[in-house]
């Protein structure tokens, strides 16, 4: 393929030189292949029917549960939540990405009623068994975005958290919540912040869940597409999404908690947060990127220097993980695993069987898919990110181009670690 950048301007001398003149010519990361494309947007659809869950349970704890000292029952979706209307699915759409209805997805129901054992007993009984949807994942992104949010520069919603009207707005909705509760509302007195804290992480609760309610329609539709023959290359996929990411930038970013009939907007939507500054670019970075190293997997203590001085210099994402050790019992990405598992379309569970080491060896093999998807995701936010701040593709100043070029460039820099899986993505061998 010819393109302005390939005429005008010499060779990148980049360590990912191939990657960066791809990038140029429209491209993903990913190569284009028919391989690939089955398997990102396979794994897209098993990704997109366990978040149907994820972002209507995330809601429902920032909206309802709060903070109920003793939330055993926060992983039993009520019925309304079950109910709730997608923003961008149904008739009712305020933007109709998917064209599917805007309820809870029907494999997501029907898992819920009868899991991994196929019986429908008590919904008390397939949670104990751990038979359900794992939402310890969904906390674990939420918390890395907690973690890294006062570092990571998007955005102001951070920020607001820390700010005397976000303080004022919690402390209303906590005497609320804890009215006529004189042993809550004395704790509260004498430690303000530690209440403080767990609404701080409910609203992060809540920026995750609107994050989410965007992403499951969007891989739904994807999977729509592809079955229909009209997304047949990995390019088109990525723009796809970059679409997407422009469609939904505006989206709101709010925290609403619904105490005694009464809706206490401790984000408001006045303030005019958004989706892609406060939502989209923290996940990317604070999930795909760094999160923190997996419990059992490196030394916290501080002589052993296995873990980074600096937040900025962490990898753990799913760019930078080793899906053999990681695909462990209790690890986030494991479990993430374990959910998808259900939702395979059946050309992917075919795909896996041809090259697995049997059924055992499909959690790893899925989950090295999951990455290379979302190598995907992270090269549709890379060229959204350079629409918004740079030039186009096709632009004839070689000036600009070569200003797109050191964007490229400065991205792919953070893929030159070790650990990085950029280069073993461009192989189909890498299994």
């Amino acid at each position: 393929m010819t393109t302005a950048t390939s005429t005008q301007l010499p060779p990148s001398t980049h360590e990912f030189a191939d990657i960066i003149h791809r990038l140029e010519a429209g491209g993903s990361m990913l190569p284009d292949n028919p391989e690939n494309l089955k398997q990102i947007i396979g794994i897209y659809k098993a990704y997109a029917v366990p978040m149907d869950f994820y972002w209507r349970d995330l809601l429902y704890i920032a909206q309802e549960v709060f903070l109920e000292p003793l939330d055993f029952f926060k992983y039993f979706l009520p019925k309304e939540y079950l109910e709730l209307h997608n923003h961008y699915a149904g008739d009712d759409a305020d933007l109709r990405i998917w064209r599917g209805e805007a309820t809870v997805h029907p494999e997501l129901l029907a898992f819920m009623e009868k899991g991994e054992l196929n019986q429908k007993i008590p919904r008390l009984f397939h949670h104990l068994f751990h038979d359900r949807i794992n939402m310890e994942f969904a906390e674990a992104c939420m918390r890395s975005m907690l973690w890294h949010g006062r570092d990571m520069g998007w955005g102001k919603f951070d920020a607001y958290l820390d700010s005397d009207e976000y303080k004022a707005n919690a402390d209303a909705a906590i005497k609320a919540y804890f009215q006529g509760n004189p042993a809550m509302l004395g704790l509260y007195k004498l430690f303000p912040e530690m209440f403080l804290e767990q609404v701080r992480q409910l609203s992060y609760y809540s920026n995750l869940g609107l994050f989410w309610e965007v992403m499951a329609p969007v891989f739904f539709e994807m999977s729509d597409l592809y079955d229909e023959g009209n997304l047949t290359t990995v390019p088109e996929a990525m723009n796809f999404l970059v679409n997407g990411i422009f469609a939904i930038a505006g989206r709101p970013i709010y925290h609403h908690a619904h105490i005694r009939g009464k809706v206490y907007e401790i984000i408001p939507k006045s303030k005019g947060f958004t989706w892609l500054y406060e939502a989209a670019l923290p996940y990317v970075e604070a999930v795909f990127y760094r999160t923190a190293p997996f419990r059992g997997t490196k030394s916290y203590n501080a002589q052993a220097k296995q873990v980074p001085d600096e937040q900025k210099d962490f990898h753990y994402g799913i760019l930078y993980a080793d899906v053999f050790p990681v695909g462990t019992a209790g690890i986030p990405p494991t479990l993430l695993m374990q959910d998808m598992l259900h939702f395979l379309p059946p050309y992917l569970v075919d795909y896996y069987r041809q090259y697995c080491r049997g059924e055992d060896d499909m959690l790893i093999q899925l989950g090295i898919t999951f990455q290379r998807s979302m190598y995907c995701v992270t090269s549709a936010v890379i060229q959204a990110l350079r629409t918004a701040l740079l030039y186009p593709l096709d632009d004839p100043n070689p000036k600009h181009l070569m200003a797109n070029r050191r964007f490229f460039e400065s991205q792919l820099d953070r893929f030159k670690r070790p650990e990085a899986r950029l280069r073993d993505i461009q192989s189909q061998d890498y299994r």
